[in-house]
């Protein structure tokens, strides 16, 4: 090609329009999910380990528990899939550190994109994470013997509602992501909040046998609230008080993180 002609195609009047903030919302969430299938550890190891206690408590400690270990699934299977999730969104955090640590992040902020695409359209990626490890832990729960009183609209309302909170929480680790060094850090201070928030809860246990200063803990707890609005949910029955809670307790959340973490984004710039 002669320099005249390259020298014309190149000043050419005609420029691409720049994608919508759709466009790259979406483009980007793709990207995350496409992340699942390449590095199929990040659901791998997460829920592997539900899997496991759904079987292990179910039939070491159903019986003891709640007198039998049918009676016992019914009981635990909507707070595993509470933990499954919950335990899930640290991976908003560790994938945005990841970009950090390899120089994607800086190759997103030089496109000519709206700007908020990249965390935006992680968080549209990691719901549809979260909705396919709520699918299997739910199967695996079918095929164990649970039976949702409400059956699957009831499931379905009830992972809904898991969804809004875990996009709540996910503005937290985000903002760990933008404040640590590594994405093992990030998943060292996960277990620091995650672990004490689901295991001092009702997933497990009734909290009516637990002594009465560890009984107001547990109720403060916002997993104690989204457990119990998923077990109605899912058994029929739902108390509206525990619904509303969770709503509210993800608006407050949102509100409070997520302006924190497009602060720390465009502060990055």
């Amino acid at each position: 090609m002669s320099t005249t002609r390259l020298h014309r195609a190149l000043s050419s009047d005609h420029q691409p329009a720049p994608p919508s903030a759709l466009s790259a919302v979406l483009t980007l969430g793709w990207r995350a999910i496409l992340k699942i299938k390449h590095v199929p550890f990040q659901l791998f190891d997460v829920m592997v380990f539900p899997i496991m206690m759904t079987v292990l408590f179910t039939y070491l400690f159903g019986g003891a528990l709640a007198g039998s270990s049918a009676d016992y699934l019914q009981f635990l299977l909507p707070g595993i899939v509470v933990q499954t999730v919950m335990f899930l969104t640290v991976y908003t955090g560790v994938g945005l550190n990841t970009d950090i640590q390899r120089g994607l992040f800086d190759r997103f902020r030089s496109l000519p994109i709206w700007q908020p695409a990249p965390i935006v359209g992680a968080l549209m990626g990691d719901l549809m994470r979260y909705s396919l490890a709520a699918l299997v832990v739910v199967v695996v729960g079918l095929v164990l013997g649970f039976r949702p009183g409400a059956g699957v609209p009831g499931v379905l309302l009830a992972v809904a509602l898991m969804l809004v909170f875990a996009s709540a929480v996910s503005w937290i680790w985000i903002i760990v992501g933008f404040l640590v060094r590594t994405p093992e850090s990030v998943m060292t201070t996960s277990f620091l909040l995650l672990f004490p928030l689901t295991f001092v809860s009702n997933i497990f246990v009734d909290p009516a046998t637990m002594p009465g200063w560890l009984q107001t803990v547990v109720a403060l707890n916002p997993v104690t609230h989204l457990t119990t609005a998923s077990r109605g949910l899912m058994h029929g029955g739902v108390a509206a008080g525990d619904v509303a809670w969770v709503l509210v307790a993800s608006v407050l959340v949102t509100a409070v993180f997520a302006p924190l973490a497009m602060r720390m984004y465009y502060r990055e710039r």
